[in-house]
């Protein structure tokens, strides 16, 4: 892999800490990694990036995807309803994917985060239709080039068993397991470097029995893989925890061995203070959505109160079917703002919204040793903001890139390689893989 210098970069916004920033400074990236930060660095043969004008952040992470979704955004009769109301439109659909539809949506949704500056991701697959497998997005991810979390999720109670979702979509919970160790033996690296990690990931508390969760927590660990699931999202959630497990979700979670380094959860809207000084208590991490958790009117995640008592906290976009949007930019924004609306202006900085989407979603992934940072010895995971354009002009501190800055990445680096090159998406022709997607979803809007 060829060396490569990016030079002269105005700002570098290392995420030592939430605040430090470098001025005028070149990184150097060898064989996927940063290995040295310095004023005049000498080229030595190395391929050059100029990066004046531009400010320089760890890739985005995303914590929480549905990349199948990106086949049905914006779908009547989902557009107004609340999550429940949501699902079950939309679970019909979803029945009539196969694995083209899986490969295809990923692709798309994968490009997209890309361009929005995200390095890596997770995604949380937990229904199967028509012969679909993981191993579609796995592919996909494959040949976009971004870090890949993918978790083998699951659904195993239909509407005949008091379930939310179609018989149809539910599997058997042996087959489940079993499919679980086969994903995780196929396809995931403890490596520090690692392009892809499998998580396993019931959907949530009322699509999975209590003897799946449970399992599921014994093989993760046994595995030594990482735990994932939704958890109290909105009322409607806490309320069905409430009436079936006589409990909160937070105890629901404890009580199953659903805490710990190892889980991260997503949503988290609803956690009462207790909840919260569990998961900070036990170091289990969550992914915030802020626009899934808007369109569907979840209410304003206390991430404030998270952070301030210790709980690892990283963005997700969440599935573009909730959100409309594969931005993780535009997720941070929202997430900075959120936060003043419910608790004042002063409640969070663009720095700290920031680092939530950089440092904080690697630790959250449990990837913190090696990601998320700009600093020798971490990997090369870049991504470069051009300030020199019209959504920065006016701007008296450029590094403030969630006020004042762009949404699209200039170039985007992943283990030293670039994905993004002045704006472009490289690793295939997009508007090939667009129109595929365009007529993947005309075929499923006529069967309806």
């Amino acid at each position: 892999m060829a060396e490569i210098l990016i030079r002269g970069a105005d700002t570098v916004l290392t995420m030592e800490t939430p605040e430090a920033r470098l001025s005028q400074v070149d990184i150097r990236l060898r064989d996927g990694a940063i290995v040295e930060l310095g004023q005049g660095l000498d080229a030595d043969g190395a391929e050059v990036v100029d990066a004046r004008g531009c400010v320089v952040t760890p890739g985005l992470v995303n914590t929480h995807h549905h990349l199948y979704q990106t086949l049905t955004r914006a779908v009547p009769g989902a557009q107004d309803a609340l999550l429940f109301g949501w699902l079950r439109t939309l679970y019909p659909i979803w029945a009539r994917f196969g694995p083209d539809e899986m490969h295809v949506s990923a692709l798309t949704g994968l490009a997209e985060l890309a361009l929005s500056g995200c390095t890596m991701t997770s995604d949380h697959l937990y229904l199967y239709p028509n012969g679909a497998r993981l191993d579609d997005t796995v592919a996909a991810a494959d040949a976009v080039g971004l870090r890949f979390h993918p978790t083998r999720g699951a659904m195993s109670i239909g509407e005949s068993a008091g379930g939310l979702p179609p018989d149809a979509l539910v599997e058997d919970e042996d087959a489940i397991l079993e499919d679980c160790i086969r994903v995780v033996d196929a396809f995931h690296d403890p490596d520090p470097a690692a392009m892809v990690r499998v998580g396993i990931a019931p959907c949530s508390p009322f699509s999975v029995s209590r003897e799946l969760m449970r399992d599921a927590a014994l093989l993760a660990r046994d595995k030594g893989v990482m735990l994932h699931t939704h958890l109290a999202e909105n009322d409607e959630d806490v309320a069905y925890s409430l009436a079936q497990f006589g409990c909160r979700p937070g105890q629901y979670a404890e009580d199953l061995g659903w805490t710990g380094p190892d889980v991260w959860h997503a949503h988290c809207v609803k956690l009462d203070g207790a909840e919260i000084d569990l998961f900070a208590r036990t170091r289990t991490g969550v992914a915030h959505c802020p626009c899934s958790n808007c369109r569907l009117g979840s209410g304003i995640a206390p991430v404030r109160a998270m952070r301030d008592a210790g709980v690892p906290v990283g963005l997700g976009v969440d599935g573009s079917a909730s959100n409309d949007s594969g931005n993780l930019a535009a997720e941070a924004r929202m997430s900075l703002l959120l936060q003043r609306v419910s608790r004042g202006a002063d409640a969070m900085s663009p720095a700290e919204a920031l680092w939530i989407a950089t440092r904080g979603g690697a630790e959250v992934l449990g990837r913190g040793d090696v990601l998320g940072r700009v600093a020798p010895g971490f990997r090369a995971d870049l991504a470069i903001w051009d300030t020199r354009g019209v959504e920065t002009a006016g701007s008296w501190d450029p590094a403030a890139l969630l006020l004042a800055g762009p949404s699209r990445v200039r170039d985007l680096y992943v283990e030293g390689r670039a994905v993004v090159r002045d704006g472009e998406f490289l690793p295939f022709e997009l508007p090939l893989v667009l129109e595929q997607q365009r007529t993947l979803a005309r075929r499923l809007a006529s069967t309806l």
